[in-house]
């Protein structure tokens, strides 16, 4: 009888705390904000991330990749009303999506009264169909633009697109400040995330048409690709749990083992699901663009986080979204542990991680490999056979 009491009494504490941390949450969802703090232009907050980009890619940009660092690559953000260009004077008018060629927006004006690194920049109202530059790269005439949202509006955007996936009575009472801060990461993984779209636009100034070919070949793979089919996702499991494996071997000749071996369980993944050469190019190209952003994408957050001399612009010192890179651990942990995870993922994001695996593991077994890379035949699971050869 005692211990039933005492049950009793431990799950009512647990009720009312579990009561009391709700009407915490559906307080402090009220109080998010629905629109950017400012529309027209851009905050000081987000104008300090973008500079610490900016520095961030030129300081140690050329560790993660030889050239990147001195490219000239202008930047666009955009929020719910406006698109920003920064770093191009005199631009052409709207932009160009990629591949599609389509010309989008209109001319570029200065924003009244403001600067960013002591120049001017622009802006221009988004189209009234709703198009926006989006996250990849564009051109602004025949310049390769990076291309992102605001954070201050990727993390409205984030909160509005749980909102409508969740059933009505759970989405006034979820954290979504505490969503935004596992899938955005703060300000470093807002930077990082720059860093990617930044590198999109640095694969289309040096292979444009690689990277064309890889995008017009996207379709292909969205609506052949056996992403359903229970085998092939247990042999992709078999390919990704050795991927996992290798990026944390603890020699360079485990990690060729290793590599010998996801190489063999491709070949006998792709033998079994009799996938056809436009198949097995549509995951090469994937790999090729998304896995090498990512790969860029946390090694920028890596070099960052080890260069002791590095010291990030003053105006983050405030922010409480940015801690100096220290995170890099977590995030890095959190990346391994996903790769495991996307055997059954629907659409492309399996290509981030298996092609960013590969990419480390390049690094360590054939040096100079990232010279290779730009080869219109070239992709990373041919250069990682080349290294084990």
């Amino acid at each position: 009888m005692k211990m039933k009491k005492w049950m009793m009494r431990g799950c009512a504490a647990i009720l009312l705390l579990c009561l009391v941390l709700t009407g915490i949450s559906v307080l402090i969802n009220r109080n998010l904000p629905t629109e950017s703090s400012e529309v027209a232009s851009l905050s000081d907050l987000e104008k300090a991330r973008l500079a610490e980009f900016i520095q961030v890619r030129q300081v140690v940009g050329g560790k993660v990749w030889p050239g990147w660092d001195t490219a000239v690559i202008p930047t666009i953000v955009y929020n719910e009303a406006y698109a920003f260009l920064l770093g191009y004077p005199d631009p052409p008018s709207g932009w160009i999506q990629v591949p599609q060629n389509s010309h989008k927006g209109t001319a570029w004006d200065l924003v009244p009264d403001e600067l960013f690194h002591g120049a001017p920049y622009y802006r221009q109202p988004l189209p009234a169909d709703g198009s926006t530059p989006q996250a990849f790269t564009v051109r602004v005439g025949e310049q390769w633009v990076t291309s992102m949202t605001t954070m201050e509006w990727m993390e409205i955007s984030l909160a509005d697109q749980f909102r409508s996936d969740l059933p009505s009575f759970l989405a006034p009472v979820i954290p979504y400040g505490l969503l935004n801060t596992l899938f955005i990461r703060g300000s470093e993984g807002y930077i990082s995330l720059l860093a990617h779209e930044s590198f999109h636009a640095y694969q289309g100034s040096v292979a444009p048409e690689k990277l064309a070919a890889a995008e017009n070949g996207a379709p292909v793979g969205e609506s052949g690709y056996p992403w359903d089919d229970a085998s092939f996702q247990a042999e992709w499991q078999t390919e990704l749990d050795i991927l996992a494996e290798a990026v944390q071997a603890d020699s360079d000749e485990a990690m060729a083992e290793l590599a010998r071996q996801f190489l063999a369980q491709r070949a006998q993944r792709r033998a079994a699901a009799g996938l056809s050469d436009d198949l097995i190019r549509y995951e090469e190209q994937r790999e090729w663009v998304e896995g090498l952003a990512r790969y860029v994408e946390l090694e920028l957050w890596q070099q960052a986080a080890l260069d002791d001399t590095y010291t990030p612009v003053a105006a983050l010192q405030d922010d409480g979204d940015f801690s100096g890179y220290a995170t890099f651990d977590k995030r890095w942990n959190q990346e391994v542990g996903q790769i495991g995870r996307m055997a059954d993922d629907v659409g492309d994001g399996r290509f981030y991680y298996s092609g960013m695996a590969q990419a480390v593991m390049l690094d360590h077994l054939l040096p100079g490999w990232k010279d290779q890379v730009w080869d219109a035949d070239v992709f990373l699971d041919d250069l990682l056979a080349e290294a084990v050869e």
